[in-house]
């Protein structure tokens, strides 16, 4: 199936008092470029979170999105140091002592004091942490994909139309060669005439100067080969998977033959058909850019 680089997702899981959200959006990029933003806690999975997204994308600016609380048990403790609360008092006592200066020292005062009161955060449980996390982590790309692969049909659906459009406009282009070649006689024959009175042209002559006209004008192989590369780009659409660069490629092929027929055109019909071919293979690339 085709997927679009296009996409969003999110997730959110409670369990014992811990609760995670994931939210992923991405664009198209030529490359896989994932940020992911969350809270410190989680830093050490940041490994963990790309492998298990690797499974899932393989193209797309994507941001990632990681909230986490614990409104459980107390995630940690107030440690009360006894030893640097008492020396606090000695010394402001001393200084007091000293100086002449009145000692306005009670318990709060000492309590502010550094490393007096502290908070020691508990333990944290990282396999059980993990474990809610990449079930989060799953459920939101398993979300995430579905919208790239909804987005992704759509674009499947307009390329293949674009692509039936392409067939017509070489169906047309190649019926019109043989109407070149008889104008092109007509032509001739009609210069003569004008010129020299006669419409007794020698076939071989003649022959001759269609020969060289068609040969410059033709632009069979062009077509043969532009018929081969919408072929292929419509069994690559329908194969999916994957397939973002090597469409890209092909439509640069595709885009090639029509330059090269829109060169050689010497047929204000052929020159319009061949713009209207370019405009059209271009929209394919611009959609193109957005598959995965």
């Amino acid at each position: 199936m085709i997927k679009s680089m296009t996409g969003f997702g999110r997730c959110e899981i409670e369990d014992g008092g811990r609760k995670i959200a994931v939210e992923i959006k991405s664009v198209n990029h030529r490359y896989s470029e994932i940020a992911i933003k969350m809270p410190k806690k989680l830093n050490f999975f940041e490994a963990g979170i790309r492998s298990v997204m690797k499974e899932y994308l393989s193209r797309g600016k994507v941001d990632v999105f990681i909230t986490y609380e614990d409104t459980g048990e107390a995630a940690g403790y107030v440690k009360y140091n006894r030893e640097t609360a008492r020396e606090y008092i000695e010394y402001i006592k001393q200084i007091s002592e000293e100086f002449g200066l009145p000692n306005e020292m009670n318990a709060a005062v000492v309590a502010r004091m550094p490393e007096v009161m502290s908070f020691e955060e508990k333990e944290v449980d990282e396999e059980g942490l993990w474990k809610l996390l990449e079930s989060c982590l799953r459920g939101c790309l398993e979300k995430f994909v579905e919208t790239r692969i909804a987005e992704g049909e759509k674009l499947k659906a307009d390329l293949l139309g674009k692509l039936d459009g392409i067939d017509k406009m070489v169906e047309k282009i190649e019926a019109r060669g043989p109407e070149i070649l008889k104008e092109y006689r007509d032509k001739i024959m009609n210069k003569v005439k004008e010129l020299l009175g006669d419409t007794n042209v020698s076939e071989q002559v003649l022959a001759t100067e269609l020969i060289v006209f068609a040969d410059k004008i033709c632009v069979d192989e062009e077509m043969v080969r532009l018929k081969a590369h919408v072929s292929n780009m419509r069994d690559t659409l329908n194969a999916g998977k994957d397939v973002g660069r090597k469409l890209d490629f092909v439509a640069q092929e595709m885009n090639r033959e029509a330059n090269t027929t829109l060169s050689k055109a010497n047929d204000i019909d052929i020159s319009n058909i061949a713009i209207e071919l370019k405009t059209e293979i271009e929209k394919i690339r611009e959609q193109i850019q957005n598959i995965e």
